[in-house]
């Protein structure tokens, strides 16, 4: 993509109106506009963040069994009413009545109507295990909206439910997202520790929020550092095998939000030195509910022995575009955003050092094909303004890599290749830093180029 045909509209001072460094850099890198109070515009490149967060999601939840649909924004209020949860949810949901007087409401979850989509369709134990997902805007009416995307009121989630004939096999597919979780939290490039959570208003009698931590989350957390260390499962963990030694692994270390921390507990199992006592930002949430939903809207599947019983669930969210607020702040500097690889807008950004110049101008296309025939986003700065304001829009947009063509390196045969998270700095030549740029990162498929 060429600057001189992008909307990338950077502010160089920090918006009065945003209290945090996440609020801070996307209002200023031109991510997101605000529209109203907690409901933003996502701007080019902060949508193709939320894409990358998406891909991501999908890909993780497709490999351990889970299969996409989408359900509609708006919700009948008769639905929520089955499961009692109409009069129950708050004012956080937005209640709306059609020219028909029909009420509805905008949803902010959707275990009611997941439920009587399955009710409709599944009947026998055959069908079973299930895992429906989705990713989807909702709505919920925050009566203070703030942080940016850390807590507005429209926001983009993926809700999974799954299915299941008893509490055991639900406990299975319960494991089977949380080991999901690990491995798509990794791949977006931050640390999100599994951590003991009150239930709330989904219900049930287990779950874990996943948390990353940052100074400037919500949450207050303790936990032992040694979770810090364990091994996310690689891309050939079995999900048709038994987790539960995996799962244990990562429960077994004391980690909990400050609503069910016991504090004698942990000064009693967790060394002082290993102590760990921070601040988290909760990013996904996972929760077993047994017959919640389906005891009151008769959810129910014949069993093996010819007996109808009510199904096990269990929801599963992750917030997507929260998640681009939560990634920045545990990934940026005084310069701006460090994306990490896996959700960087683009790759590379390629830097025009002296407007007009022959050699440079040559030098700049002929790189800008050759990254782009290796499967890498480009992002060329084509523009005719100064290097250094060139250099201070690359640190604030955060592209890994920087590309920096100008006419004293071209003398010695080189560009300058700069790495953005590290610093580092190194001179080659351009058909050398386009094969190094390959080997560094990974391709992009055809679907996912610009």
């Amino acid at each position: 993509m060429r600057l001189t045909r992008y909307l990338l509209p950077t502010l160089k001072e920090n918006p009065a109106e945003a209290q945090i460094a996440s609020h801070r850099l996307m209002l200023r890198a031109g991510l997101i506009r605000q529209e109203a109070a907690g409901i933003y515009a996502w701007l080019p490149l902060g949508l193709r963040v939320l894409k990358n967060i998406e891909r991501i999601v999908r890909e993780e939840m497709d490999r351990a069994g889970a299969v996409e649909l989408l359900m509609p924004t708006l919700q009948l209020a008769d639905l929520w009413r089955e499961s009692g949860r109409y009069d129950a949810y708050g004012p956080e949901m937005l209640r709306i009545r059609d020219r028909h007087e029909r009420e509805l409401l905008y949803g902010p979850t959707n275990e009611e109507m997941i439920t009587e989509i399955f009710r409709s369709y599944v009947g026998s134990w055959r069908s079973l295990p299930l895992n429906l997902y989705q990713v989807q805007w909702k709505f919920r009416d925050e009566q203070r909206p703030r942080f940016g995307v850390m807590r507005g009121r429209e926001f983009l989630m993926k809700d999974a439910y799954s299915f299941d004939l008893d509490e055991a096999a639900a406990r299975r597919s319960y494991q089977r997202m949380f080991v999901a979780y690990l491995r798509m939290f990794d791949r977006m490039g931050v640390k999100a520790i599994p951590m003991r959570a009150e239930t709330g208003p989904i219900g049930g009698d287990l779950s874990h929020e996943f948390l990353v931590l940052a100074q400037t989350g919500e949450s207050a957390v303790f936990c032992d550092r040694a979770v810090l260390d364990l091994p996310v499962p690689g891309a050939d963990v079995d999900y048709g095998g038994d987790l539960t030694s995996l799962v244990e692994a990562w429960t077994a270390p004391y980690a909990a939000t400050e609503d069910v921390h016991e504090v004698e507990r942990f000064e009693r199992d967790v060394p002082a030195e290993r102590r760990l006592l921070a601040r988290g930002i909760e990013v996904g949430q996972i929760f077993y509910f047994g017959t919640k939903y389906s005891v009151p809207m008769n959810a129910v599947v014949r069993h093996a022995d010819g007996i109808e019983r009510p199904i096990h669930g269990g929801c599963y969210g992750v917030g997507v575009s929260r998640l681009v607020g939560a990634i920045i702040e545990a990934s940026h500097d005084d310069q701006g955003i460090v994306w990490p690889d896996g959700v960087a807008p683009f790759q590379v950004g390629l830097l025009h050092l002296k407007h007009g110049d022959g050699r440079v101008d040559a030098a700049c296309e002929s790189l800008y094909a050759s990254l782009r025939a290796a499967g890498l986003s480009v992002l060329l700065d084509d523009t005719d303004e100064r290097p250094g304001a060139k250099f201070a829009r690359m640190d604030l947009i955060g592209l890994p890599w920087q590309v920096r063509v100008g006419p004293r390196g071209l003398d010695n045969g080189t560009v300058e290749l700069k790495h953005r998270a590290s610093g580092e700095r190194r001179e080659m030549a351009p058909d050398d830093a386009v094969a190094f740029l390959r080997q560094a990162l990974s391709p992009l498929q055809p679907d996912d180029q610009p």
